[in-house]
């Protein structure tokens, strides 16, 4: 099966994103199922995973029910209060959800690098892990410093970088994000999304230096801890689905067909624990 294991759905109606505004003019609008149909069609992908877009329980409910309404999203990565006192009862009832797979705080939106490591993160850290449910780690290269000390912390918590932790392509070498992101990479219970990386580039770089982000990631995870994604539609303002499959399938041609195999589905089955992949 071949899944992309990063997507996205809403509706600015909603209320509650506040990063998209109307300054974003390709994004500001209902993006549902239809929207994505026809893409997934044109590049032989069999099965999404659907991320949360919002910091709120009511975006997750409202992912959660396209996500039953629609046979070929196998998952759900949604959002939970990791402050609450009640915690470990919510994740409790989200893990009882089909389609629930996993949560994602957007941790590149708060202050404080280290705050997912606050011991009143704990508790819920400690639920998740038990529950068996993975932790997305939304991540730019300040917040990246924390995902190791995590990993060590919760070993039982499966932990998928997104995006390469934003990394800028482009700027030349990044000694302190291959320094971090090689020291999450030692962790085994951590995985990185190959998603995302159009969206990092400097204007006038070209495609040669995705390739090769891709293949410093590969280097530094191997071919059985990445997982592709696209992160449509964010990837619409800096390229298209078919040249993100492109450049992938030109990436993945360098590689033998198990390891292809496992980057375009078969780790993301395994690390989100998919039901019927």
């Amino acid at each position: 099966m071949i899944i992309d294991a990063h997507q996205h759905f809403w509706d600015p109606a909603r209320g509650d994103y506040g990063w998209l505004t109307p300054a974003l003019p390709r994004l500001y609008r209902p993006i549902l199922p239809a929207d994505l149909r026809s893409l997934l069609d044109g590049a032989g992908i069999d099965a999404t995973i659907l991320v949360q877009a919002a910091p709120t329980v009511a975006e997750t409910d409202f992912l959660m029910g396209l996500a039953t309404a629609t046979p070929w999203i196998n998952g759900v990565v949604g959002w939970v209060n990791l402050d609450a006192p009640d915690i470990a009862d919510q994740i409790a009832r989200r893990r009882a959800q089909a389609k629930f797979i996993g949560i994602r705080p957007m941790l590149q939106v708060i202050d404080d690098p280290a705050w997912i490591l606050g011991s009143q993160r704990a508790a819920g850290l400690e639920a998740l892990q038990v529950s068996g449910l993975t932790f997305d780690a939304l991540v730019m290269p300040p917040q990246l410093t924390c995902v190791a000390e995590l990993a060590r912390c919760y070993p039982g918590l499966r932990i998928i970088i997104d995006h390469g932790a934003k990394g800028p392509i482009g700027k030349g070498p990044l000694p302190g994000w291959r320094r971090d992101m090689a020291a999450a990479a030692r962790c085994g219970n951590v995985t990185c999304k190959l998603s995302g990386l159009l969206t990092e580039m400097v204007p006038g770089t070209d495609d040669a230096a995705i390739l090769d982000r891709m293949a410093e990631l590969l280097d530094l995870f191997g071919p059985d801890r990445l997982i592709w994604g696209s992160d449509w539609p964010v990837l619409d303002l800096a390229g298209s689905y078919h040249r993100w499959h492109a450049l992938t399938q030109a990436f993945l041609a360098r590689l033998d067909a198990g390891a292809a195999t496992a980057i375009m589905g078969g780790n993301a089955a395994r690390t989100y624990r998919l039901e019927g992949a």
